[in-house]
């Protein structure tokens, strides 16, 4: 089975980062709530708590095939000052694994430098935060194992989008279909 991470930092979006965990557990590809803080409970920026499956300082990169980082600014501003955060999404995308970004979190793979010269998106407004990339304004763009979106109403779409990356279209398809997603 696919193993991912998903970064939560205080003030994460929580329907972006709740939808991909949920669409990736009902895919069978294991999805991981990692808190960045040690305390293990994580708010969102709409006040939600969340109790984290482990920590940042838990999280061994040889046990995932992929990182995800959520939305919501505060949040995406937490993930972004955090250099273990930036070191792993390099360790990550240097090994060739998934990296995933939605709304305002692709602001965090152009500062670990992973763009450059890759297409992809961010919430409207932002893409002069995208350095060295080609903005694309596009619900979900992946350029090989980069995959970035654009905001809490493209969250259905980016999480089948990493369905898609571990499973292929037709898997992606049948859990649309199963979920009454258009």
């Amino acid at each position: 089975m696919k193993r991912t991470a998903i970064l939560f930092a205080e003030g994460y979006e929580e329907v972006e980062a709740l939808t991909v965990v949920d669409l990736l557990r009902r895919a069978k590809i294991g999805c991981d709530i990692v808190a960045v803080k040690e305390s293990g409970e994580v708010t969102g920026s709409h006040g939600i708590r969340v109790g984290a499956d482990k920590t940042l300082s838990q999280l061994v990169m040889e046990e995932y095939d992929g990182l995800i980082l959520p939305g919501g600014l505060r949040g995406v501003n937490n993930l972004a000052a955090d250099e273990r955060v930036i070191d792993m999404l390099r360790r990550f995308a240097a090994a060739g694994k998934l990296t995933a970004a939605i709304c305002a979190g692709p602001t965090v793979l152009a500062k670990a430098g992973l763009l450059e010269g890759r297409k992809a998106c961010c919430y409207p407004g932002m893409e002069d935060q995208l350095t060295g990339a080609v903005a694309c304004t596009e619900s979900v763009v992946a350029d090989g194992s980069i995959i970035t979106s654009r905001g809490l109403g493209t969250a259905i779409p980016f999480a089948l989008a990493l369905v898609t990356y571990f499973q292929g279209e037709a898997q992606a398809l049948a859990l649309a279909k199963a979920i009454v997603f258009q």
